[in-house]
């Protein structure tokens, strides 16, 4: 009887813990919506007015997540607090009750992301441009613009689209998915579910204009000096992937 009575008040905490740890993750996610939002726009836009239109929409969006606040405040916390209330929820919940199987569009979409893709973008677009030795002498935010990444796309084309379609494509599948199961959990209604394949397609259909976009910045010439292209070539060259 004290023994049944014991697993019943853990069973009772760990699903009080899993639904904190369940509207963390959600909370978070609209956070990090407004980033992607407003990041993937810049490429996408360049449908329509080239590298010199995305540049101009990026180097605003940087108003709203690369302050001091809203770097710090609206996306890092917000992004680890995503990932340490899922990656919990997985811990502490019972193999029996598994939140989803590793193997699931929204799992693998996630672990590519934060495993592979967004530490290497990370590195290379954020950290390594600010490294104030020779020869990159701390690339400035209003000199790291799209001429940055047409300089990626033509210097190392193949590792380049990997790493952006890779991240991009995976981000996009996440964020499908995920809206998916805070829609089903939140709202009763089942208007608008959707199917596997069709978040699928979903995911498919707003990865085409952002890789379009860039496709379009790949096709236009570098446009910035040779001493300045030389500090991007640097920058990239700090990373394992283009330094091989």
């Amino acid at each position: 009887m004290v023994s049944a009575q014991g697993d019943n008040a853990r069973g009772s905490k760990r699903r009080q813990a899993e639904a904190i740890l369940t509207n963390v993750a959600h909370i978070s996610a609209p956070f990090l919506s407004v980033f992607i939002l407003i990041h993937l726009s810049a490429p996408a836009l360049a449908n329509v007015g080239g590298s010199s239109l995305s540049s101009n929409v990026m180097l605003l969006g940087r108003e709203y997540y690369q302050t001091s606040f809203g770097e710090r405040y609206l996306l890092f916390a917000p992004l680890a607090a995503h990932v340490a209330s899922s990656i919990a929820k997985r811990i502490i919940a019972p193999r029996s009750a598994s939140p989803r199987k590793i193997t699931s569009s929204l799992s693998l979409a996630a672990y590519s992301t934060l495993l592979i893709f967004l530490p290497i973008h990370f590195f290379t677009h954020r950290l390594s441009p600010t490294d104030p030795s020779a020869p990159i002498f701390a690339v400035g935010p209003s000199e790291l613009d799209f001429e940055f990444v047409k300089m990626g796309l033509a210097r190392f084309p193949w590792r380049s689209w990997v790493l952006y379609g890779g991240l991009v494509a995976s981000v996009m599948l996440h964020a499908v998915e995920g809206a998916q199961i805070i829609q089903a959990s939140r709202f009763a209604s089942r208007d608008f579910r959707m199917r596997p394949r069709t978040r699928k397609i979903v995911a498919g259909a707003v990865l085409v204009p952002i890789l379009a976009g860039l496709w379009t910045v790949s096709q236009e010439p570098l446009m910035v000096f040779a001493s300045l292209a030389e500090r991007y070539e640097a920058v990239f060259m700090q990373s394992w992937v283009y330094g091989f």
